[in-house]
């Protein structure tokens, strides 16, 4: 009989095992990493801070919420609005899949399955408490992680710069916008976060 816990850790360790193929890289302290175990793993660090006690659907879909996400470029969809809207959605849905059949293995029943599918996929956000938890989570590790890097390779388009970071923050919940003012960022990203929120340009 395979206990609760150990049941969650084999299933993290899964998704673990799943993202450290990912054939794109990040280098962190001189350390080089798999770019979406990175990314799983900051999105479990900030779970840890925000909720000291997190059910174990929260942690399974926080570690998966990019698993395999290389498999489906970007641009095997059109460059446009509308292209990255597909994209997207059939993104979420792929994550929703992968996670569940790694659930299934690990002995999870249909209806912790469904819910963490259900956070995956975005549904009833702001509406539902769990799938808004998740987006809060996303929304703080781009801030935290990869805002800078972001800002550097976008600066020449401060506009778009402003569009992203007010489309985050729109996306998150009150207890989300508290967090936010506690990542210690730069300067600059300081001054970018402060016109999106002013609704200048």
């Amino acid at each position: 009989m395979t206990l609760p816990n150990q049941r969650l850790q084999r299933t993290l360790d899964l998704i673990d095992a799943a993202n450290s193929e990912d054939p794109n890289h990040e280098i962190v302290d001189g350390n080089n990493y798999p770019k979406e175990l990175l990314y799983g793993q900051r999105m479990s660090v900030w779970l840890a801070r925000v909720e000291p006690n997190p059910r174990e659907t929260w942690q399974i879909a926080a570690r998966a919420q990019h698993i395999c996400r290389w498999e489906i470029p970007r641009d095997t969809y059109p460059m446009d609005r509308i292209g990255y809207l597909e994209w997207r959605k059939r993104l979420y849905r792929f994550h929703a899949d992968k996670v569940g059949a790694i659930m299934r293995q690990t002995g999870y029943e249909e209806p912790e399955i469904t819910e963490v599918q259900r956070m995956l996929l975005k549904s009833g956000i702001k509406a539902d408490a769990s799938v808004q938890l998740l987006e809060d989570m996303a929304c703080l590790v781009f801030l935290d992680h990869y805002l800078e890097d972001f800002i550097a390779k976008h600066g020449h388009d401060e506009a778009k710069l402003i569009d992203i970071v007010r489309k985050s923050w729109k996306k998150m919940s009150d207890r989300g916008h508290r967090h936010a003012a506690e990542i210690a960022l730069s300067a600059e990203a300081q001054r970018v976060i402060g016109k999106a929120l002013a609704g200048s340009e």
